[in-house]
């Protein structure tokens, strides 16, 4: 695969570790499959309801990461009226809601500003990217100065809980990521079932398949209702939860019978399929890998994924940030995710469909000597959109030159405990490690009150 643009900070092995796999490794569809048949065998044993395919509609999300840290002032919290080193090359330009403004780089996401809201007075004091980003990610603070021997408990990503919420649903996975996982995009303590379904490859290729969700080569449409058959083929595919140490007992009933719904799901089929979507709606997003991401998430959220995350890394602008926000890069974004916003409106879905744009934190006030900007978790700007969220808003505000969020401050555990809330999970209940440790899933979030009017 191509570069994903990481950040400055790399992926370090300490990372790696204290993360945990569940963190940083990607299931395959069989593997996800593998973990939670087991999970939801014991859950029907001990008299847990798991989720049905009638079960009325949810909330679903779909969250685009945008990995390093974007630009407040070059997206949704332009100043115009600060210094010329603070307010940068771009100028501020209308939206579709009189009195919004939002810099001249994103003119496509200024046009939807009626389907969405900004939140501009997100902040932390997380600095670094593997800090914030697992804020943001997960809605706990790293558990930092990290003792050398110390027991460290991790916090399970967003996509993960609500993976552990929801179960299964029509054998579709409730978590998927998209081309890779975040660094505190896994499930942690909540274990390998519980990790997303990665999606990788180049969606805007004509070549582009979703591994585990094809027939194995040896398997004709005609032999693969010979469930004997079926089940020699799925048991050749590589298991990559078998090197967690912490995989359960599996129940292999289960797993054979979820492969094999999978492989002949023509629900399944359909919604990993780009090329059913008419050649005007793929337009709509943009003809790059990243938009039809965006669009790929649309279809999985359609069918009833929980869970999706786009992962766009390339946001750490240390260096030539206005030449960057000039090219393909921004443009892609700006393009892709007002595509996913109307797109999502015009087909009825946006109320049961969050949609989130965000990184790890904002940058800094002053531009450096290299024409770009530093990290800067003290303001920082969050598109919401979908889920019931009031439209055309913006919600708190940083002061006059973009330094600090000052008016109705939010913090990452507020927007984490709004998030569950608006997907239906209790953000007051308390989850267990693997050891019996209790962790509060959000520990003293208030509810960002804007988003819920």
């Amino acid at each position: 695969m191509a570069s994903l643009r990481h950040n400055c900070a790399g992926m370090p092995r300490r990372d790696f570790i204290q993360l945990g796999l569940g963190g940083m490794l990607g299931l395959g569809f069989a593997d996800v499959m593998r973990l939670q048949a087991a999970t939801r065998t014991h859950a029907v044993a001990a008299g847990i309801p798991t989720i049905a395919p009638s079960q009325a509609k949810a909330t679903n999300c779909i969250l685009v990461w945008l990995d390093g840290g974007p630009s407040h002032y070059e997206t949704f919290d332009p100043k115009p009226d600060a210094p010329s080193g603070i307010r940068g090359d771009f100028k501020d330009i209308a939206t579709a809601v009189p009195g919004i403004r939002f810099s001249e780089a994103v003119p496509e996401l200024a046009k939807v500003a009626d389907k969405l809201s900004i939140i501009r007075s997100i902040c932390h004091r997380d600095p670094n990217h593997g800090g914030g980003n697992h804020y943001m990610m997960t809605g706990a603070p790293t558990p930092v100065p990290v003792a050398c021997g110390a027991s460290v408990t991790f916090h399970p990503s967003f996509g993960s809980v609500v993976s552990s919420s929801r179960g299964l649903r029509d054998g579709l996975p409730s978590y998927v990521s998209m081309p890779q996982v975040s660094r505190s995009g896994g499930p942690n303590f909540l274990g390998g079932r519980h990790a997303p379904f990665v999606v990788d490859g180049y969606p805007n290729s004509e070549a582009f398949r979703v591994r585990d969700v094809v027939l194995p080569s040896d398997v004709s449409d005609g032999r693969a209702a010979d469930r004997r058959v079926l089940r020699a083929s799925l048991d050749r595919m590589e298991r990559h939860t078998e090197r967690i140490a912490e995989d359960p007992a599996v129940s292999f009933d289960e797993y054979y019978q979820q492969g094999t719904e999978l492989l002949l799901s023509p629900k399944a089929q359909a919604a990993f399929d780009l090329k059913r979507e008419e050649k005007s709606v793929r337009e709509l997003y943009g003809r790059n890998d990243f938009a039809q991401r965006l669009l790929l998430a649309r279809r999985l959220v359609e069918v009833g994924v929980s869970f999706v995350t786009v992962y766009y890394g390339g946001w750490d602008h240390h260096t030539k940030l206005f030449e960057a926000f000039k090219g393909d890069h921004v443009r892609n974004l700006d393009r892709g995710v007002a595509g996913l916003i109307r797109d999502l409106d015009s087909r009825g879905l946006l109320d049961n469909t969050m949609v989130l744009v965000l990184g790890e934190f904002g940058r800094t006030p002053k531009v450096n000597k290299d024409a770009g900007r530093d990290h800067w978790p003290h303001a920082m700007s969050v598109l919401v959109a979908g889920g019931r969220t009031p439209r055309g808003a913006v919600i708190g505000a940083t002061d006059a030159k973009g330094y600090q969020a000052a008016e109705n401050v939010y913090r990452p555990e507020d927007f984490a405990a709004s998030l569950y809330t608006k997907l239906g999970i209790d953000p007051n209940q308390v989850l267990h490690t693997n050891t019996g440790r209790p962790v509060s899933l959000v520990n003293n979030g208030r509810l960002i009150k804007e988003l819920f009017a």
